[in-house]
This record gives C-alpha cells, sequence and structure tokens, in this order.
C-alpha cells in the first residue's frame, strides 16, 4: 500500500520543477501557456504533506524525480505541452474569427 501511494506521488512529482501558487486566468488569455500549473501546485501540496508525515519518503520522492531519467521525461512533457498549448491559443483564434464573422457579421 505504501509502495503504490510512494509512486502516486512520484508520479505527481514528475509533473513539476517548480512550486508556484496557481494563479486563476482565463484560458482564452492572450499568454497562457501555463498547463502545469495546476499539477505543480498539487505537487507543492502533496509534497509538503508527505514530507510532514513522511520525511524519509519525501527525500526520496525527491530524489527520483531529480534523477536524469525523470528530468528528461518532464523536459519531453514540458516540450509536448507547449506546442498543444500553441496550437490550443491557434484554434480559440480561429474560432474567434469565425464567431465574428460569419455569426456575427462584422
Amino acid at each position: 500500500m505504501l509502495q503504490s501511494r510512494a509512486l502516486v506521488i512520484a508520479l505527481i512529482l514528475l509533473l513539476s520543477t517548480t512550486l508556484p501558487e496557481v494563479q486563476s486566468k482565463s484560458i482564452f488569455e492572450k499568454d497562457r501557456r501555463d498547463l502545469l500549473a495546476i499539477p505543480e501546485a498539487i505537487a507543492s501540496y502533496v509534497s509538503e504533506a508527505v514530507n510532514k508525515v513522511y520525511p524519509k519518503v519525501s527525500q526520496f520522492l525527491l530524489d527520483t524525480v531529480q534523477s536524469p531519467t525523470v528530468v528528461a521525461a518532464r523536459q519531453r512533457f514540458v516540450k509536448e505541452a507547449a506546442k498543444v498549448s500553441i496550437m490550443f491559443e491557434q484554434l480559440i483564434e480561429k474560432i474567434k474569427n469565425l464567431w465574428y464573422t460569419r455569426v456575427l457579421g462584422y
């Protein structure tokens, strides 16, 4: 049971390198490329909770997240998430354009 919890926590920590607070932003805002804000916030809270209860497990997870394999996987994930974010922004702009030209007749 402890191993499965540790694996879940490790996966959550995998998604985070920094642990900023999540700021509320609309997905329609122009500079919205922070797809990892929510996983980072979750990882921050989980990390703090684990550290309070199981400091040794917390240190193990921190060491695991900082291993070269995990860092490389996270960098690839961040790269792909940035691509998806850009494509999503382009889609939103196309939808806005269609709305203004076809529906509203501007």
